[in-house]
């Protein structure tokens, strides 16, 4: 297939272009730093003439107020221009438990994000994953005061980047529905904490404080994955390793 995949230079979409031409198909990768601008139009329409299929991977560039307006535009463009180039599937990267969150503006968005795919006229497939293992520093990051980290006991499951991109450039053909992903083992957030602390000790320790950062927003389980995902190989601890 002729595979156009916009955000195809970012850190998930770089390694679906690799794996999809690995695979024998043609997947062309598409971002700002190539000319297309999914908010303007720059160059969209020439991105996805002639696709059979469109990866859409980019993401909102801040997760406050503006991020509804980015997936309400990015989408309207995306898909105006992959049904005019007569691509007949339209696959999207969304959050697991996304809709079980609405105190989060950026997860209202990301299911704003899902609602338009589902409306629009182009078979799709929205991946739902887990949080990224690779998220985790920046997570610890924001909450993060002198030598003190804190952290709520929030679970969370998360999964590799490398194997969101393994199962990403699986999806053919279209589902006409949700797929959940999510790495093998579920964490409280304060535990990965200190095991991320463990293995690469820096000064800092973990509180934990049920009120900091954006996950204190998250109730029970809803960020974990629930019946029939499919469970990514890679384990944090490996992972870190």
């Amino acid at each position: 297939m002729n595979i156009a995949v916009i955000g195809g230079t970012g850190r998930i979409g770089s390694q679906v272009v690799k794996k999809l031409n690995a695979a024998g198909h043609e997947a062309v990768p598409h971002s700002l730093s190539t000319g297309v601008d999914v908010i303007t139009g720059q160059g969209l329409a020439e991105a996805v003439a002639s696709a059979d299929m469109v990866v859409n991977l980019t993401n909102s560039p801040t997760f406050d107020d503006a991020s509804p307006a980015f997936f309400q535009t990015s989408m309207d463009n995306l898909l105006v221009a992959s049904h005019k180039g007569g691509a007949g599937h339209v696959v999207i990267l969304s959050i697991v438990g996304a809709d079980q969150v609405p105190d989060l503006v950026y997860y209202r968005a990301k299911v704003l994000q899902e609602d338009i795919l589902k409306a629009g006229p182009v078979s799709y497939s929205i991946v739902r994953a887990t949080q990224f293992m690779e998220f985790i520093d920046a997570v610890m990051s924001w909450t993060t005061e002198g030598d003190t980290v804190r952290l709520p006991t929030t679970p969370l499951q998360p999964i590799a980047a490398q194997d969101i991109s393994d199962i990403v450039s699986e999806i053919a053909p279209p589902l006409n529905g949700t797929l959940n992903i999510a790495g093998p083992d579920v964490f409280p957030l304060d535990e990965l904490g200190r095991i991320t602390l463990n293995a690469h000790p820096d000064g800092r320790t973990v509180v934990t404080d049920d009120t900091a950062g954006m996950f204190a927003a998250v109730h029970g389980d809803a960020l974990t994955a629930k019946g029939d995902a499919r469970i990514a190989p890679t384990h944090y601890g490996d992972w870190l390793s």
